[in-house]
């Protein structure tokens, strides 16, 4: 049974001519041959060699489609798809199992690519992780050692290398509690505590606790003429303080001096409300856009960790708004400015 079901083309081949054979062998000689019999006896043969060939291949090849569909079907066979092997799918032609397999290496290839994509993400993570820790300890592990190599009695320094070193752990530290954070946000483990505020007061309260950095950089804060009016939504205060504070803190340190912070609402429909923190910096380039939201991703390596932060702020920012079940997004243009923009549920 094992050897019929693994027989191969040239074994198929040969039992056909040997049946061909005996047939023809058979009809010379119990026929006389004349031109008309030799006729009629072409035509018996065309048709028995015909149909014979026609059932051992069709035989053949659907075996080896039914093996294809058994190798592309990850579960055992239920009995239904035992019924489905033998009876339906011998009728169906080389077309629509080929329109089939063709789909099922489709589905497989895309979920390849996702897979592919995934995997670089996750080595660009973990390189970029790497990168953000390793900073700030090799610059704790400089200052203790030189300390430690007798700076610590130099009144001059010690003091001074100490506070540095202090400012590289709590860098640490908020790495940590951002990753934490994250972490927490996409296993679903965060809880939200959803109440009913103003969120033009909430704006204002972000204003007033960023505006030592923002008299730093000369940068005006202000509402958007037309958008005073209270407008009031349903969500986790702290979690949308923790948003805008994201915003208005790199709106303000990627800002141009002398320039502005501007916040909007708006009714979108009688369920959402947008919220937007736009400024006029120098914005980001069209190429960075897709993934600004991404953990670690820095548009300017260089001066986004002069600036500071964990390169968390923006991914926490999504992680939040997606907890809401709402969206945030992005519009910028190189030395226009940019504007940071997302829903939450309108609190009637």
């Amino acid at each position: 049974m094992a050897q019929q079901k693994n027989i191969s083309p040239s074994q198929l081949s040969a039992i056909a001519s040997i049946i061909i054979s005996i047939i023809v062998a058979a009809g010379m000689f119990f026929l006389d041959i004349t031109w008309w019999k030799s006729l009629c006896f072409t035509a018996i043969i065309f048709c028995v060699t015909y149909f014979i060939l026609l059932n051992a291949i069709q035989r053949f090849i659907y075996r080896k489609i039914k093996l294809i569909y058994k190798m592309i079907n990850q579960t055992k066979a239920s009995k239904r798809e035992d019924f489905y092997y033998k009876n339906i799918l011998p009728r169906k032609s080389i077309e629509q199992v080929s329109e089939e397999v063709e789909e099922w290496s489709q589905q497989h290839r895309s979920e390849i690519e996702v897979l592919q994509q995934n995997e670089a993400f996750r080595k660009e993570f973990l390189q970029n992780l790497s990168h953000e820790l390793k900073t700030p300890i090799f610059s704790i592990q400089g200052y203790i050692d030189t300390l430690l190599g007798g700076a610590i009695h130099n009144e001059a320094v010690n003091i001074k290398f100490l506070q540095n070193a202090a400012r590289n752990v709590d860098r640490l530290v908020n790495l940590v509690d951002d990753l934490d954070e994250i972490s927490r946000l996409e296993s679903g483990e965060l809880q939200m505590n959803y109440k009913r505020f103003v969120i033009q007061d909430l704006i204002k309260e972000v204003f007033e606790s960023l505006d030592i950095v923002a008299q730093e950089n000369e940068i005006h804060f202000q509402i958007k003429k037309g958008c005073e009016s209270p407008i009031t939504v349903y969500a986790d205060k702290d979690k949308i303080r923790q948003v805008l504070s994201n915003l208005v803190d790199n709106a303000t340190k990627y800002g141009k001096q002398q320039g502005f912070v501007e916040a909007s609402c708006y009714n979108v429909d009688e369920k959402n409300v947008l919220v937007e923190i736009s400024d006029n910096g120098a914005g980001i380039a069209e190429e960075h856009l897709p993934r600004i939201f991404e953990r670690f991703y820095r548009t300017d390596l260089a001066r986004s960790r002069r600036a500071g932060g964990s390169g968390l702020g923006l991914a926490i920012c999504k992680h939040i708004i997606e907890a809401h079940g709402q969206s945030i997004h992005v519009r910028s243009k190189t030395d226009v400015g940019s504007s940071f923009g997302f829903t939450l549920k309108k609190g009637n």
